[in-house]
Order: structure tokens, then C-alpha cells, then sequence
């Protein structure tokens, strides 16, 4: 910024004066000219081209992320070759200046001394009819331009305000759901890993201010805290102390604890005895607590002196009736596995009834779950058809949707967060290949199926418990306990999603897992306490419903937000149209 300061003050200098031009410029001013002209074509031809480009909800995918990363460096190269070109600007001009200053000391010794040669008087009148003026020309010219102009064509690509707080707050869902306080976040510390990723007093603030401005003082509390300890260590920071002493003080007392609050509110005070807002608050807090005390007829506590950090309070409850249960899975705790379930869980050789597909090659076949019965498969895909999956779905990537349960129209939910998109067997070969060899293993047909669908998950990406059938209207005979009689009802009012396609309800799952994940990112069932952890090249299965066509509301399911690494995943899901000879009713209604 200085520098850019300094040129324009050169301009202001040199814009009123008439001097002289360097040999070679008009070479420079061409190139220059030309520079600018092609810089705005391709700038027009990238608009043309790639409007249709979103750039919203980035977040979402890990995928589409990484091509900031390379947008990034490019932009990194095009400011160095600005620079390159500000410092050429800046060393001629310079030069100039050496030279000139050594030539008017010799000048202006004995003017007329000097101009009594009349070599020297020529020079002079030449210098100051042309070169200056081809100085002036040199210093008006804006090394810049080359560097707004790739700055316009990426900014359309930039994430906006809505990726910076999904992130924002997919750390905040990450932070709760693996129990991780905001210092291990700060200083890059998660679990299985280390890294120089590291936030700063500012990022810190920022991520508190962007919970506070959604009423989240649970998680405003933390992350200003993180920031006031990081910067009394000593860390340099653009943000104030008062600052976040400000936000600090009204987030713990929106948590209910005054004391405290009164505490917070005293050192920014102390700091700033004019600030508009604390003199007020303080005195409102102790009359709270006075008020508080009186009534409960108690003596005044000071606040404790532990510093707030993860379990200081409580988190409030949200919409989820099972969020403790479902993040302790993915924590990999209340796990329902024990050795009576374990003897009953095999492996095998699955040739899907002598299917042609899989008599010489059958498919090693492992029980990860009695009951409700789940399988998981191995090699199912294999490195090269994942890569050509992926290549296919990336360009087709969009924000996932769920069925509002009221109205049955698409949406996005921030529960879940991940991009996927929808492949045909029109699409590749390979897609073809891969909905057949599924048919093979699973005895089901995939003439009624969905397309497969293609998911990655972003920042923090997850999807909270979901059945993947539709449910039908209450039945008052429903007989259900605990968190599934809750959940249950959250979707009573449901329409049937599936109406349209004239295939019946989702009948089977099959999760294919095109990557690992290096920490997070389990498939968990919370009504039975099973967890399956993602392994590249394998898939699951599973039936959502009964061989009656009653929903199984056991295999009410969960994606766990990824913690470190990208997931891939893909989807087949059978309906039941097509399914009657291949999977015959049974005699009740929970066979």
C-alpha cells in the first residue's frame, strides 16, 4: 500500500512538468497497450464462456475446493509478476533520478558557466523538451493493470459471505461433534494429525463474531475467549482487546453467567473508561445479580477463575432428538457391538445365486450388523472406475437436497452439506458396468433404481440422521419408545416423495465408499449404536424396508461430518417396483 501511495504522489509530482523521454519507451508504451487489449479479451471471453458458473455454497464440496487452490496460486504468480514490474518501474525511474541529481549539482554550481558550452545548452533543451516528458510517461504508467485484470476474471469464482460462514460453521459442528476445544483448532492439533494450520486472534474473533450474529453466544463464547487468550500471550493482532472483551462480556451474559460477565465487563472498562456500551451494561449486570441474589437469598459468589473452555457451559438443545447419541457415535463411543453379536457376524464368498457376473470372480462379503442385517462388500470398485466417476460427477456437482417433510419440494438443509450430482449409464460406459455389477451382488434389478448418485463432502460435510424411505401418515398404532417415537412424528406429515416416479418406495441401499477418510466420516446407525467407517473400494448394504413394504425404522442413518480428509461416496437406491419376484413378501409384517 505504501508503494502504491509513493507512485501516486510521483504522479501528482510529475504531472505538471515537462521533461524527457528515455530511448526504447515507445517499445514499452506498445507493449504495454497490447498487454492491456488481449488482457480484456480474455477477460470478455472467460465471461461469455463461464456465466453460467455458480459461485455460491463452494463450502459444501471438497472437490470444488481444490480448484481455489490452484486459482489461488495463479493469482499468487500474477501479483509477483506486478511486483516484478512495479520494482522495474521504480529502478529506471531511479536511474533517472541518480543521474539527474549529479547532473544539476554540476548545473547549477555556475549556470551560466555550464550553459556557456553549447553542447550543455542543447542537452538542456532537449532534456526538458522530450526526455521529461517521456519520464512523466514512464511514471504514469500502472504496472497494475495486468493484476486487476486476472483479479476480475476469478473474483466470479470466489467464494462469497455464505462459504466464509459455512466454514465458519462447520468448524463450530466439527468442534461439538468431536469434542474439541477452540486452542486444539487454533494450533492446527486434531486428533491424528498436526499441522502449521493455524488461526490467529483475528481468524479467532472472527469466527466468534460470526456465531454471535446468528444468536450462537454458546460457540461466540468460546471462540472470543480463544482470541482474548491468544492475544494476552502476546500475538499480535488488527483487532482490539476492547473489542472482544465487548463481545466476550454480552455472549457470556446471554449464557446466564452473570458473575462473569460482570467480571469481563469491569476489565473493558478498565481499559476504555468512555466506551459507549460498557459503562451501561455494567451497571444493568449488577443489578441483575443483586436482584438475582436477593430473591434466592444468597451471598455474592466472584466469578470463577477458571478460564471458559469446552464443557464451561452447557450446549443448548436443537432440533435433533438423538444428537448426543448420534455425535458419540461418530466419536467412536456407545458403540452397541460386544462378543454375543460379534459371533454372529460372518464373511464369505457371495456369488449372487450363480450369477454369470461372479461365478469366477464372487464377492468377498463381510456382516458388519446382525439386525437389522447389514453387509459390507470388498473391491467393489476399483481405483480406475472411482477416478472415472469422480471426473464424470465433478463438472455436475450442486448443493444435495432433502424432501421438506411438509411440502415434498427439494431444498437445501444445513444438515446436510455436500455437493452431488447424478450419472446415467448414458453417461460412461463405466457407469453401466458398475449398475450391473450391483444388480449381480444384490439380486435386485436396477431397471427401477435411481440414477447413481455421486456425493462429496464438504467442510465439516456431514448428513444428520435420515431414513431413506418415505414414511407413511401416523398410524396411531405405531408402537415406539424413546427417540424414534420422536422422530417419528417430526415426519408424520410427510407426502409420499417418490410419488412421482411410479416405482414405489425405496426398498435397499448401496453405499459405495470412494475414498478414506482420514479422521471422521462414519456411517452410523443411533438406534442401534453402529458405526461403519468409510474404506475406498468397498460398499454397504442394506434393506430400508420389510419384505410387507413397512418401513424399517431401525436404519435410520447418519453421514458423520468428515474432520480431516475429502469423502466420496455413491449412492443406489432400489425401489420396489421389480423387486416382487426377486424379493418376495413375507408372512408378517417384519420379515
Amino acid at each position: 500500500m505504501l508503494g502504491w501511495l509513493s507512485i501516486t504522489g510521483s504522479n501528482r509530482f510529475f504531472r505538471d512538468t515537462r521533461h524527457f523521454r528515455p530511448c526504447g519507451t515507445d517499445k514499452v508504451i506498445e507493449r504495454d497497450r497490447m498487454r492491456k487489449i488481449l488482457a480484456f479479451i480474455l477477460w470478455a471471453l472467460l465471461c461469455c464462456c463461464c456465466c453460467w458458473k455458480t459461485q455460491a455454497e463452494i463450502f459444501t464440496s471438497i472437490s470444488q475446493m481444490t480448484d481455489l487452490i490452484y486459482t489461488e496460486k495463479e493469482l499468487v504468480q500474477s501479483l509477483r509478476e506486478y511486483i516484478q514490474a512495479e520494482e522495474s518501474k521504480l529502478a529506471a525511474v531511479k536511474s533517472w533520478a541518480n543521474k539527474l541529481d549529479a547532473l544539476t549539482k554540476v548545473s547549477t554550481s555556475d549556470p551560466e558557466g555550464y550553459l556557456a558550452h553549447p553542447v550543455n545548452a542543447y542537452k538542456l533543451m532537449k532534456r526538458l523538451n522530450t526526455e521529461w516528458t517521456e519520464l512523466e510517461t514512464l511514471v504514469l504508467q500502472n504496472p497494475s493493470d495486468g493484476f486487476i485484470s486476472n483479479m476480475s476474471v476469478h473474483r466470479q469464482y470466489f467464494p462469497d459471505a455464505e462459504d466464509e460462514t459455512g466454514a465458519a460453521k462447520a468448524l463450530m459442528r466439527l468442534q461439538d461433534t468431536y469434542q474439541l476445544d477452540s486452542e486444539a483448532f487454533s494450533k492446527g492439533k486434531l486428533p491424528g494429525i498436526h499441522s502449521n494450520a493455524i488461526l490467529t486472534v483475528d481468524d479467532c474473533f472472527d469466527m466468534g463474531k460470526t456465531a454471535y450474529n446468528d444468536a450462537d453466544y454458546y460457540h461466540a463464547v468460546l471462540w472470543m475467549q480463544q482470541s482474548l487468550k491468544q492475544l494476552d500471550s502476546g500475538e499480535e493482532s488488527v483487532v482490539s482487546k476492547e473489542d472482544i472483551l465487548d463481545y466476550l462480556s454480552y455472549s457470556v451474559y446471554q449464557m446466564g453467567d452473570l458473575p462473569r460477565a460482570i467480571e469481563l465487563t469491569r476489565r473493558l472498562v478498565a481499559i476504555d473508561p468512555s466506551h459507549q456500551r460498557a459503562g451501561g451494561n455494567l451497571r444493568y449486570f449488577e443489578r441483575l445479580l443483586l436482584k438475582q441474589l436477593n430473591e434466592l437469598n444468597q451471598d455474592y459468589q466472584p466469578a470463577s477463575e477458571e478460564p471458559i473452555k469446552l464443557g464451561t457451559y452447557i450446549r443448548p438443545k436443537d432440533h435433533l432428538p438423538e444428537r448426543e447419541a448420534y455425535e458419540a457415535l461418530c466419536r467412536g463411543e456407545g458403540l452397541q457391538m460386544n462378543d454375543v453379536r460379534r459371533s454372529r457376524l460372518f464373511c464369505r464368498y457371495q456369488d449372487g445365486k450363480r450369477n454369470p457376473r461372479l461365478l469366477l470372480k464372487p464377492m468377498k462379503e463381510e456382516d458388519e450388523w446382525d439386525s437389522p442385517h447389514i453387509v459390507r462388500y470388498l473391491d467393489v470398485l476399483s481405483h480406475k472406475e472411482i477416478e472415472k466417476i469422480k471426473e464424470l460427477a465433478k463438472p455436475r456437482l450442486a448443493r444435495a437436497t432433502v424432501r421438506d417433510p411438509k411440502t415434498g419440494v427439494l431444498t437445501t438443509a444445513n444438515y446436510r452439506v455436500s455437493k452431488s450430482a447424478w450419472l446415467d449409464k448414458e453417461d460412461d460406459s463405466v457407469i453401466d458396468i458398475v449398475n450391473q455389477r450391483i444388480e449381480a451382488i444384490t439380486g435386485l434389478t436396477v431397471d427401477t433404481a435411481e440414477l447413481l448418485q455421486v456425493a462429496n463432502y464438504g467442510v465439516g460435510g456431514q448428513y444428520e440422521p435420515h431414513y431413506d424411505f418415505s414414511r407413511r401418515p401416523f398410524d396411531s398404532n405405531y408402537n415406539g419408545d424413546g427417540n424414534r417415537l420422536a422422530t417419528f412424528l417430526n415426519y408424520k406429515d410427510e407426502p409420499d416423495a417418490f410419488k412421482r416416479l411410479g416405482t414405489g418406495n425405496r426398498v435397499a441401499t448401496f453405499l459405495n465408499y470412494m475414498s478414506d477418510v482420514e479422521a471422521g466420516g462414519a456411517t452410523v446407525f443411533p438406534d442401534f449404536g453402529a458405526a461403519i467407517w468409510p474404506r475406498k473400494g468397498t460398499a454397504v448394504f442394506w434393506y430400508n424396508l420389510f419384505k410387507s413394504g413397512e418401513g424399517d425404522y431401525r436404519t435410520r442413518h447418519a453421514a458423520c461430518p468428515v474432520l480431516v480428509g475429502s469423502k466420496w461416496v455413491s449412492n443406489k437406491w432400489f425401489h420396489e417396483r421389480g423387486q416382487e419376484f426377486r424379493r418376495p413378501c413375507g408372512l408378517t409384517e417384519v420379515d
